[in-house]
């Protein structure tokens, strides 16, 4: 038998896997390691699917989705942000951002092309861009700067191969949201050297401390910026699969072709419920953040007291948080603390690694505040149980 492709069977399964499948055998489980929110879907997004269904409102879509949705994505971005998508030809609905992400780099790489990202990461980005023959180029972000990229490692990084540079904010997983002046900085670098800026910006609106900046606002930012978002994080919606990329023209037209040829249209059902979610949107988001802000200031001052140094997200609903205190590894901590007090963690080590260094990996472990509240207090107990054993 010939082999397999060797750009896949080269790349390692998420390192999140091997410790969902050890959770899956335990009984009484208390989960912080699953990224989305525990929270109720608009009512608004529910009754529009239940009435498209009734209605029978379920064959395919245009391969760019419901142009009705399309129009309430760039609406809604033309209002946040102020940045302008024709909803005829600047807005592909997808299948999750996840296939945003993929359907970006495929559009914009060659074969041995350089893509940069900053660790650490959202795990898909190196392998994605693996599988499209490219280089994975991962600049460390540091916890005493916040997480933050830096411009000065980002101009020293660059060399004749390097094509994009993907932006992950807010992160997952350390919920860094870093300052306007650092993404300005870093689309002036991307116009120096006629780089694509690949934002991924699905978690825009969970923002707690500063400010959300929308890459494709910055001068200079929007020919060259492909804008990822989505329903998953924004509106609970993870398993309705609808995310969307904006661009112009011929960005939005390549992606399309491979959209068309690998997926069709994303799911009809779950497209006329994200049209009825932007429809309450104005005061569903602030409701949600308003509780996740809680649970967020709760579990870090847990955590804190209990002796270790966690930092606290300015968004997402991530907290990476330093365990050294421990005195264990992130992988040995998370075993550990699932063997013994039946609570899921993911080690650090799942999103670090393709830049060589595995020092915050193995210093710090994700934890996904966004569980209803009596679990999160019996977890927290939990976690305290075992640390005070230590």
């Amino acid at each position: 038998m010939k082999p397999l492709a060797k750009s896949v069977t080269g790349v390692t399964a998420s390192g999140i896997r091997r410790f969902f499948d050890l959770a899956a055998q335990v009984e009484g489980l208390l989960s912080l390691g699953v990224g989305e929110p525990r929270y109720p879907a608009p009512a608004s997004a529910k009754q529009a699917a239940i009435e498209a269904i009734q209605s029978d409102v379920d064959g395919y879509t245009s391969n760019f989705g419901r142009i009705t949705l399309r129009q309430g994505i760039a609406d809604n971005l033309r209002r946040r942000y102020g940045v302008g998508y024709d909803p005829a030809n600047q807005v592909l609905v997808t299948t999750g951002v996840s296939e945003g992400i993929d359907l970006a780099i495929r559009a914009v790489l060659e074969p041995g092309d350089e893509v940069i990202f900053f660790e650490p990461t959202y795990v898909s980005y190196g392998p994605v861009v693996t599988f499209s023959g490219g280089k994975a180029i991962a600049i460390p972000t540091r916890p005493e700067n916040a997480f933050a990229p830096d411009p000065d490692t980002v101009r020293a990084t660059i060399t004749s191969r390097t094509k994009a540079i993907i932006l992950g904010f807010p992160c997952n997983p350390t919920g860094a949201v870093p300052p306007r002046e650092v993404f300005e900085e870093i689309v002036q670098i991307a116009i120096q050297n006629d780089l694509w800026i690949i934002s991924d910006e699905i978690y825009d609106c969970l923002v707690f401390e500063g400010e959300h900046t929308c890459l494709a606002s910055l001068p200079g930012a929007y020919e060259r910026t492909i804008l990822l978002g989505g329903f998953s994080k924004n509106f609970a919606m993870t398993g309705w699969r609808i995310g969307y990329a904006c661009a112009t023209p011929d960005v939005i037209e390549v992606m399309m072709k491979i959209h068309q040829y690998t997926a069709l249209c994303a799911p009809t059902i779950s497209q006329v419920g994200c049209e009825g979610a932007l429809r309450e949107a104005e005061t569903y988001v602030p409701e949600m953040i308003r509780a996740m802000d809680a649970k967020r200031r709760y579990f870090v001052g847990q955590m804190r007291e209990a002796g270790l140094n966690c930092q606290m997200p300015q968004g997402s609903f991530f907290a990476f948080c330093d365990i050294s205190a421990s005195g264990l590894d992130s992988e040995t901590y998370t075993e550990r603390l699932l063997k013994e007090q039946k609570v899921l963690v993911v080690p650090g080590t799942a999103f670090t690694g393709w830049s060589g260094d595995e020092t915050t990996g193995r210093t710090h472990v994700r934890c996904c505040y966004a569980i209803p509240d009596e679990d999160l207090q019996e977890a927290c107990r939990r976690i305290k149980t075992f640390l005070s054993s230590r």
